[in-house]
């Protein structure tokens, strides 16, 4: 098969999330194990970090493996769903996958995945995984697909776990409860491998406190020994060309704080960020057999995106009007975004918009601006949400605009309707940020 003879394969073959939702999802370890015991077990042959959260595990996954190529070590990096291209999903070095590893492991699996009937994101864990063996990176870097406890990814053994922000997401599959969700984040936590939790949430801190100690692991907020002092933020475009200074701040054991790196700047915008830096910070901290400097770590979050090619977290697509993606799509994403919505100046605002049909819609549409004009979409997979359905649900909300149900399209009319000094917004969904940035 050719290679895009083989990913259409791949869709049509192995039930994927992203496409058809909790269906795809299986509930147990067994085909990925059986799967890596079909390549001889190439989990084994690599160090990792492991990183869950419900939202900030890509871009902290991003800004660890950034810090590490900086310091020299071959790095492999898991991520999911890619935006543009499959092959997005596996990198070392910030370079993906080559489309002939695929086309090769793939027909290599053939004789497993008619045994087995693997789902898409087991098949593509393992192949992950034999690719870092292939590649003998020093380390790699393991993003979750969804939960942590029965997650494809929780067969490894990490150096540390990272556990980001929990929010209300897949409740049909995590939980009703913020409780209940961390209790499946918490799962990536093993035996005596330290955990780093990027945010203190009083909700759940005391669901990892409690898996900590059973499975006798250090466990560290990194809030309370980082902080991120941001300054010289303005709501020009300026701010986002030459990019918003922040200071990394560190609280030493006798309570003091010193500076740990000034005036750095970052190509991720959004205050969310900051959370995110703070675990990633710790996160190299107790990385043993890993030598990275202040410099390093600098490096690393500045050229994150030239590194990794990080796409779609605030993405400025065009600056006059200003038009930014952000794949953030649920309580906690859109919150913050429109938070930084708040810090812009401009004379309309102009939002394309769709989501995915399972999606606790009241919890978002309640947060988006009434002042906006809206472009209501729908993503082009079997998930997503009609838009005239959501443009009835959004008026509930105040929410006023019209349908546009392709995403390009519904794209290309707010470009022609805003002027220099408006803002577009295009999001609620990684799919209708996909279909923008393809």
């Amino acid at each position: 098969m050719t290679f895009e003879e083989t990913i259409a394969y791949l869709y049509a073959k192995l039930p994927m999330f992203q496409r058809i939702g909790e269906k795809a999802y299986k509930k147990d370890l067994y085909n990925t194990l059986a799967l890596c015991e079909y390549v001889g077990n190439p989990y084994l042959k690599f160090k990792s970090v492991h990183v869950a959260g419900t939202n900030g595990k890509g871009s902290s996954s991003h800004l660890i493996a950034s810090i590490l190529q900086s310091a020299g070590y071959q790095t492999g990096l898991y991520t999911s769903p890619h935006l543009k291209s499959f092959t997005e999903r596996i990198k070392v070095n910030g370079k993906e996958v080559e489309q002939q590893f695929i086309i090769n492991f793939v027909e290599k699996m053939q004789k497993a995945i008619t045994t087995l009937a693997p789902s898409f994101f087991e098949l593509t864990t393992v192949m992950a995984f034999e690719y870092f063996a292939q590649k003998q990176v020093d380390i790699a870097v393991i993003e979750t697909g969804l939960g942590g406890r029965l997650d494809s990814t929780n067969i490894i053994i990490p150096e540390v776990s990272l556990i980001t922000n929990i929010s209300y997401d897949h409740q049909n599959i995590l939980g009703n409860t913020l409780q209940e969700i961390a209790f499946e984040k918490a799962g990536i936590i093993k035996n005596h491998v330290p955990c780093i939790i990027s945010e203190l949430q009083e909700e759940v801190k005391a669901v990892f406190k409690t898996k900590a100690t059973q499975t006798q692991s250090p466990i560290f907020f990194s809030s309370e020994e980082y902080q991120i002092h941001s300054y010289n933020f303005d709501n020009q475009l300026t701010s986002y060309e030459e990019g918003d200074f922040f200071d990394i701040i560190k609280k030493q054991n006798d309570g003091k704080e010193t500076v740990f790196l000034s005036h750095l700047t970052c190509p991720l915008k959004g205050n969310y960020q900051e959370k995110n830096l703070c675990g990633v910070l710790k996160t190299i901290e107790l990385l043993e057999n890993y030598e990275v400097s202040k410099e390093h770590i600098r490096n690393g979050i500045e050229k994150v995106i030239s590194q990794t090619g990080l796409k779609g977290r605030w993405q400025i697509l065009n600056k006059k009007p200003l038009t930014i993606c952000d794949t953030g799509h649920n309580e906690a994403g859109i919150r913050q975004i429109v938070k930084q919505l708040k810090k812009l100046t401009y004379q309309q605002l102009y939002i394309v918009f769709g989501m995915v049909n399972d999606k606790d819609l009241s919890k978002v549409l309640a947060q988006l601006p009434t002042e906006a004009y809206y472009y209501f979409c729908k993503p082009n997979i079997m998930r997503g949400l009609d838009a005239f359905i959501l443009q009835q649900q959004a008026a509930t909300y105040g929410l006023q605009g019209e349908v546009i149900p392709e995403v390009l399209t519904a794209y290309q009319i707010a470009q022609r309707r805003a002027t220099e000094d408006d803002v577009i917004f295009i999001g609620g969904s990684t799919f209708v940020v996909a279909e923008i940035l393809d």
